[in-house]
């Protein structure tokens, strides 16, 4: 037996009219990839009027789903059931790895490549490739040279807000990272890091293989490497001078009274 779905409408007269669809008819039409419901300010195509109906909010930017918790509104009464587990807290998707848990099934798809290693985003610029597609976007902009955050202090410009918020520090002098074993501390975790490497351990893991000598960071042991090598990276514009270091390069422009790029 077929089922019916029954959608009732009002008519001018005040009395009511019934307009059915099978299942089945809806069933078939997507089956049948039947797309007769088509956006007059796209080229998309849609098998059912209320896809269509949902699609047009996007263009006219209504949002009728509004949060009684905070100020965002959704076109779509899932998306904002999806919002309101950032106020309840509630975290139904639990990683099976860890014991992680997300108020979203996409949130677990994402965290779930930290396990996997799957990296589906790839640069078509160069051979990196990237777990999220915010990842991604942000590597775009070292290609484009885009940096659209801005310091307004002074006239610096970074790509990634993160940047901007660690240059900001230079201005403020705050040093939000304290190292728990002494009184010092940093304006960057990744200065933290490396002052627990030098300072509190012992450990060198980084060994040159030219003569076993060992270094805290893989830096260093490039740095290093270059004297067996005589790889000299850095070059004066101004003469065919060429050195190891860029610190060695810097002291020839000042004794020469050339200035430092």
């Amino acid at each position: 037996m077929l089922l019916l779905i029954y959608e009732v409408y009002g008519c001018c007269t005040g009395e009511s009219t019934l307009k059915f669809m099978t299942e089945a008819e809806k069933h078939v039409r997507v089956q049948m990839g039947d797309k007769q419901y088509k956006c007059f300010l796209c080229d998309k195509a849609f098998s059912q009027s209320d896809q269509l109906s949902r699609h047009i909010r996007i263009h006219i930017g209504d949002k009728p789903y509004k949060c009684h918790m905070c100020d965002k509104a959704f076109s779509e009464s899932g998306n904002l059931n999806r919002h309101m587990k950032v106020h309840t807290g509630d975290k139904p998707y639990k990683c099976l790895s860890c014991d992680k848990a997300f108020s979203l099934s996409g949130a677990l798809n994402r965290h779930m490549r930290v396990h996997t290693g799957e990296k589906p985003y790839k640069c078509q610029m160069c051979d990196k490739a990237f777990s999220v597609c915010e990842s991604l976007n942000k590597h775009m902009r070292v290609h484009t040279g885009d940096k659209p955050y801005k310091c307004l202090v002074c006239d610096k410009a970074f790509s990634v807000s993160g940047s901007l918020n660690s240059h900001m520090r230079v201005h403020t002098g705050d040093k939000p990272y304290k190292c728990s074993l002494c009184n010092k501390s940093f304006s960057e975790s990744s200065h933290l890091r490396l002052h627990n490497r030098r300072i509190h351990s012992s450990k060198r893991p980084h060994i040159c293989p030219f003569c076993r000598k060992t270094f805290v960071t893989k830096e260093e042991l490039r740095r290093h490497e270059r004297i067996h090598t005589d790889t000299k990276p850095y070059s004066c514009n101004h003469c065919s001078e060429r050195f190891t270091r860029l610190e060695q390069l810097k002291t020839h422009l000042l004794k020469s009274n050339l200035p430092i790029l």
